[in-house]
């Protein structure tokens, strides 16, 4: 941050009285500029027919990670609730039509100051097409999805914890509810071909 939203005059990085974080003050008219993490909400939307469960997937179409798979998500907006985000970046990115579930995983990605949550899904239809921000939308089983082009760790880190209680529902128990610290980066952008 440069200048003040409040009066234009350009800011200072210092620790308001009071206080204990540096944060962006303007020396002119005193407002102390607070910035805290985005929140990333998004949904993990399923097809299951005749016991084959299937995910569906966005191939991203724009940066950061052009070109990479990811789960349905986006930023949440001012004015909606974090169910709303969920249906809005699913119809948004994959124009998917979904029966939101619980939610799934809250996962701090404190590095880049934002909060990724992932809610269950049931697509309602299999009328879906990628929006503005996809190149592509497909539906994969757990050992056809590119584990190795996926965008972001939040989104390996829920797919892996979405197929692991898989197993306990298949087994007659129920999707948990997971809280992580996400600390890996992502790895390197592959070469263009």
């Amino acid at each position: 941050m440069k200048f003040c939203s409040e009066c234009a005059h350009p800011v200072a990085l210092a620790i308001p009285e009071g206080d204990n974080r540096p944060r962006y003050v303007c020396p002119h008219c005193h407002t102390i500029h607070y910035q805290n993490p985005k929140l990333v909400i998004g949904s993990i939307p399923v097809w299951e027919q005749d016991g084959k469960l299937q995910v569906l997937l966005c191939k991203r179409a724009i940066e950061p990670r052009y070109g990479y798979w990811t789960l349905p998500a986006g930023f949440m907006e001012n004015e909606e609730t974090t169910e709303q985000a969920a249906v809005r970046e699913t119809e948004e990115e994959a124009g998917a039509n979904v029966e939101l579930g619980n939610l799934f995983t809250l996962l701090n990605v404190a590095h880049v100051h934002q909060v990724h949550l992932f809610y269950l899904a049931r697509l309602r239809d299999l009328d879906f097409a990628p929006g503005e921000e996809s190149l592509e939308v497909a539906l994969y089983t757990q050992d056809k999805i590119p584990w190795d082009e996926l965008a972001f760790p939040t989104v390996r880190t829920t797919l892996e914890l979405f197929f692991q209680d898989r197993v306990k529902v298949r087994e007659g128990g129920s999707y948990g509810f997971h809280s992580r610290d996400i600390v890996r980066t992502m790895q390197a952008p592959r070469e263009p071909d």
